[in-house]
């Protein structure tokens, strides 16, 4: 089976989120298994050729009612992985990923309609080989145009044989308001019946969701989310239309990466075996690099990620800062984002600076030594479609405070049988600081006075597999479900 993954970003080369991780992640699982597995994404400003050897392959013309384009495409192999990338002036020249919305959907339009005019230069010895996809597999807004594009080549040969299969990573994020692009293209009316119905035949996401032969989203407990307006941000209509071929499936994470017993950047190394006397170097490297006391019996707290409003960030201030002034404990916060957020964590790093640091930037190895340092993870996010940084905190032996959404319900369990925790973690489930900070205490109180529940609780999350073979595995069960829609369509 040949699938093709075509996205706005992929590890390590363009990265913003979780999207990176999964189409840096799984087409490398997928060969494993025997899928010729390739990717195709934009070549940003960003990305360092030099550095990631990517070396001409094709180029071709691109004509569209708004005019001509010449389209140049450089490739490279990532972990055996055929990556492909697609520059053409000036669509993504930028030094950066993403910039407003009325640019990007320009610029995801043409992506779109270029990566199938790439598709038809592969199939035709472009790279050495005549390579038709089975299945193209989209993500998200960006791409979500590419199965209405299949559907108008449904009668033509090579074309009506391509399946396709979109996944969502973040409904918040839509590409709406790009019907006036659509129509200036000359693309043909989305007719489908549910758009109409819900008006939302602009919306680059609905659009995807309408047209491709499978859906689904990065966690099981997501998919059922999805069906309802708090998190369908106003497509669980077209959810609901198309229930029969939606499904969840959890992400993976490479355990060759996060692996605590090989990691560089950690002070010193650990494994489930040893971690009891091997991992609290990490506590105390990491206390005195960024300048609080250094102490084995203060719980430190971590907290890593994007500063938006989705991370719940501002419920974990107010709970923090009420921890702060009546407990003994250590918070380290990392991440970057909105200015407001930003600021109201400096406040409360410099309101408690004897016990609180807060880096309102993005540095991965800081990340990774707060993982492996920490004795907890914070994350009290209002939705999370699935989420990695509370599987590699699993995996360095740092517990995940958590709210019950998304990937999240579905990957850290907690429950208490009268002498500590027996799960991975601590969540609640109330979308406030009160509920955060009654959390924070119980998972303060486990550490102080059960510990050996709380040491239980570490080396059970540390042996928890989070490779990518099982999620593959259903993702190639997806994929033949695809093809057999689309071709029992053109079978009769």
């Amino acid at each position: 089976m040949n699938v093709l993954f075509i996205a706005a970003e992929a590890d390590p080369f363009a990265k913003t989120g979780g999207l990176g991780d999964v189409v840096g992640s799984l087409p490398c699982a997928l060969r494993k298994l025997g899928i010729d597995a390739r990717v195709l994404i934009p070549h940003y400003g960003t990305i360092d050729g030099e550095k990631y050897g990517l070396t001409y392959n094709f180029q071709f013309r691109h004509t569209r009612t708004v005019g001509t384009a010449d389209v140049l495409v450089s490739k490279t192999d990532y972990k055996g992985v055929p990556i492909y990338f697609l520059r053409s002036w000036p669509f993504f020249s930028e030094r950066y990923v993403y910039t407003d919305t009325n640019w990007d959907n320009q610029r995801f339009i043409f992506f779109s309609q270029a990566a199938m005019g790439a598709v038809w230069e592969l199939a035709n010895g472009a790279d050495g080989d005549n390579w038709w996809p089975d299945v193209i597999h989209v993500h998200d807004w960006h791409t979500g145009l590419i199965p209405f594009l299949l559907h108008t080549t449904r009668f033509v040969d090579g074309w009506n044989k391509i399946a396709s299969v979109i996944s969502i990573h973040n409904m918040a994020y839509q590409g709406k308001m790009a019907g006036i692009w659509l129509d200036t293209v000359g693309l043909p009316p989305r007719d489908h019946w549910a758009l109409e119905m819900t008006n939302h035949g602009g919306d680059l996401l609905a659009i995807g969701l309408a047209y491709a032969e499978k859906l689904n989203t990065v966690s099981p407990n997501h998919a059922t989310e999805l069906h309802y307006p708090r998190f369908g941000e106003g497509l669980e209509t077209l959810i609901w239309v198309r229930d029969r071929d939606f499904s969840g499936i959890l992400n993976g994470l490479d355990m060759e990466l996060y692996n605590p017993a090989t990691d560089p950047h950690i002070f010193r190394k650990f494994d489930a075996d040893n971690f009891r006397t091997e991992r609290i170097h990490n506590k105390r490297s990491l206390q005195e690099l960024v300048g609080l006391p250094v102490s084995d019996d203060i719980p430190v707290i971590g907290l890593v990620s994007r500063l938006v409003d989705q991370k719940g960030i501002d419920l974990a201030v107010d709970a923090l800062r009420w921890l702060c002034v009546d407990s003994d404990v250590q918070v380290i916060a990392l991440g970057s984002g909105e200015d407001e957020l930003q600021f109201a964590l400096w406040k409360l790093s410099n309101d408690f600076h004897w016990k609180v640091r807060a880096y309102t930037t993005y540095d991965p190895i800081l990340a990774q030594r707060i993982y492996a340092g920490s004795d907890f993870l914070l994350m009290p996010s209002r939705y999370e479609p699935c989420g990695t940084s509370q599987m590699i905190a699993l995996r360095y032996g740092c517990l995940p405070i958590v709210r019950e959404t998304g990937g999240l319900k579905d990957t850290v369990t907690n429950y208490d049988n009268g002498s500590g925790s027996v799960g991975t973690g601590f969540s609640f489930l109330w979308e406030t600081p009160e509920a955060v900070l009654g959390t924070l205490r119980w998972a303060i109180d486990t550490y102080r006075h059960k510990h050996k529940a709380f040491e239980r609780m570490q080396e059970r999350g540390m042996r928890i597999d989070w490779a990518w073979d099982k999620s593959a595995q259903q993702y190639i069960d997806l994929y033949e479900n695809a093809i057999r829609v689309k071709r029992g369509w053109l079978n009769g």
